[in-house]
């Protein structure tokens, strides 16, 4: 079992940076592949980034490649999803998930075991 705890959300100006966290408790998050998430109003949930178990692999939707960076410390049970040059269409509210796998069907929502409780980002225009 899997908890997950994300933190720093807030509101920023459009060009402004945010990062936002991810604390997991248990064990084995150092095996699992990590994701940031969001769901804007009206909107599907949405893949942003991924990271594989060891940190080395990643994936970025292309809305926000080269924007934002997606980390983890595995000693601190932590994964990071740093946010910059933020535009309004990027708020939202984000979350991060823990999954077994990084490869197809990284996207789906169903390839994620444990979720969090979502952390919201709002920028103004």
């Amino acid at each position: 079992q899997v908890q997950l705890t994300e933190s720093g959300g807030g509101l920023v100006q459009a060009g402004g940076s945010l990062s936002v966290s991810c604390a997991a408790s248990g064990r084995t998050f150092s095996s699992y592949t990590m994701g940031w998430f969001r769901q804007a109003p009206g909107k599907e949930r949405e893949l942003v980034a991924a990271i594989n178990w060891s940190g080395r692999i990643t994936y970025y939707a292309d809305s926000v490649k080269g924007r934002f960076t997606i980390s983890r410390d595995n000693a601190q049970n932590t994964v990071y999803l740093q946010m910059n040059s933020l535009e309004f269409e990027d708020t939202a509210v984000y979350y991060c998930a823990a999954g077994r796998t990084f490869g197809n069907g990284l996207s789906r929502q169903s390839a994620y075991d444990y979720w969090g409780q979502g952390t919201q980002v709002t920028v103004s225009s």
